[in-house]
């Protein structure tokens, strides 16, 4: 049986929590990463590379003689790091340059959409600030949605609740240019209401599985208040994702939208995210990730019972449809606990206790997504620190698990959602 020396590229919660599962595989020898963090350092040894450097990463996989290759970040994926890899012969999990613009390009994705009949929000595309606000103002229906066309860390969306939202959203991404040459397009969408449902899939360029449902929290404070964060908490399964809808969503969006790139000559193969709304009209996608979602993966994987390596070889081979993925029956609940001032500024490097010298806690796992070592110690490095995330039979037994590690670890303001699993 042929094992694999594995580099996971990338530095979060997300890599963290990939990089743990695929050390259960009898299929992985040794993981490495790059950057990594303070907490992925106890499970994988860590090299101070960049995710965006490319030929820092390549040059990383042919010294350390690594057979596979994980690229978890959407900015490397959107900047072509699969594509570089492949084509120096070093075998990769991820999306190509072109199929990632799934995610790196709103227009490229809701044309798609729209082209083949995908359910999505109404939406007009400008590349000029003025013609834009005209559009708005004729339409006269508020809220409305502003997108910036490229990646924007997860910011690049504006729902403007009136006149005045709208034109200080374009200014903002058009005319100041805050995210770059994102802005250089905007979206305008139309504003649709609805749960949120995350599914994540694995594609191999023409079967499509999805994975167990999930629901992210995005919203900073209880009670869904304050501004939207990269993700406060998860829950999986998805309370209000039926089998029915289940069924409606791989046969009207999953598998369409696997045929509709493998269309344009740029099959997508590696993690598909689909950001759903089910709307009183049908479920709608909101957007795509080319990507495992973060925190949705530190739910999503505990429950996975399959080996993700054999899974993994198998979206990049193309043999998915031969693989049976089996899920644990049960629930996952994920609390984030965040840095005093996340998503604002916040401080860094603030002692971290209650955690033991591999940097977990008893009774769930501690998925580290801003931490660093300083002096032999964990420290706080980043605005989202940890992901503490438990299973169970049901939900209520997962959050139980999940809020009794949380308060048994501890740093200075450190911050977290008390209401993770309700809705």
């Amino acid at each position: 049986m042929k094992q694999y020396k594995v580099l996971m590229v990338g530095s979060g919660g997300r890599e963290h929590a990939l990089i743990r599962k695929l050390k259960e595989s009898p299929l992985v020898s040794s993981v490495i990463c790059a950057p990594g963090n303070g907490g992925i350092a106890c499970d994988a040894v860590c090299f101070p590379v960049n995710a965006m450097d490319l030929d820092g990463m390549v040059a990383l996989a042919k010294e350390q003689a690594v057979d596979f290759v994980v690229v978890a970040p959407d900015d490397p994926l959107a900047a072509g790091m699969v594509d570089r890899l492949e084509g120096e012969g070093i075998p990769a999990f991820g999306p190509t340059a072109a199929a990632a613009r799934l995610e790196s390009s709103k227009v490229f994705s809701k044309n798609l959409m729209k082209q083949h009949g995908i359910p999505t929000a109404g939406y007009e595309v400008f590349s000029d600030a003025d013609a834009a606000f005209a559009y708005i103002e004729r339409q006269n229906q508020y809220p409305v949605v502003v997108k910036a066309d490229g990646l924007a860390l997860g910011k690049g969306v504006i729902i403007a609740q009136n006149r005045e939202e709208a034109k200080a959203a374009l200014d903002t991404i058009m005319r100041d240019k805050k995210f770059g040459a994102s802005g250089n397009q905007v979206v305008i969408e139309e504003f649709i209401s609805g749960p949120e449902v995350s599914v994540l899939t694995f594609c191999d360029g023409k079967t499509v599985v999805p994975m167990v449902s999930s629901m992210d929290h995005k919203r900073v404070f209880d009670g869904n208040k304050g501004p939207n964060t990269g993700g406060m908490g998860t829950i999986s399964p998805n309370p209000h994702y039926t089998k029915e809808l289940a069924k409606t969503c791989q046969e009207t969006i999953f598998e369409p939208t696997v045929k509709a790139i493998a269309g344009e000559g740029c099959p997508f193969k590696g993690c598909l995210y689909f950001g759903l709304m089910l709307t009183k009209d049908g479920p709608r996608v909101i957007e795509f990730n080319a990507r495992f979602g973060d925190p949705e993966t530190q739910v999503v994987l505990p429950r996975l019972r399959s080996d993700l390596m054999k899974i993994m070889l198998a979206c990049r081979e193309g043999t998915l449809n031969a693989l049976d993925i089996q899920w644990d029956d049960g629930a996952a609940a994920c609390v984030v606990m965040a840095s005093p001032g996340y998503p604002d500024a916040y401080p860094k490097g603030l002692p971290i206790t209650g955690l033991d010298q591999n940097g977990q806690v008893e009774g769930a796992i501690v998925y580290h997504a801003g931490t660093a070592m300083k002096d032999g110690a964990l420290v706080t490095n980043g605005g989202r620190v940890l992901g503490i995330t438990a299973t169970g039979g049901a939900l209520q037994e997962a959050l139980r698990a999940a809020y009794d590690a949380v308060e048994r670890i501890h740093f200075e303001g450190a911050h977290y959602r008390r209401d993770i699993g309700t809705w």
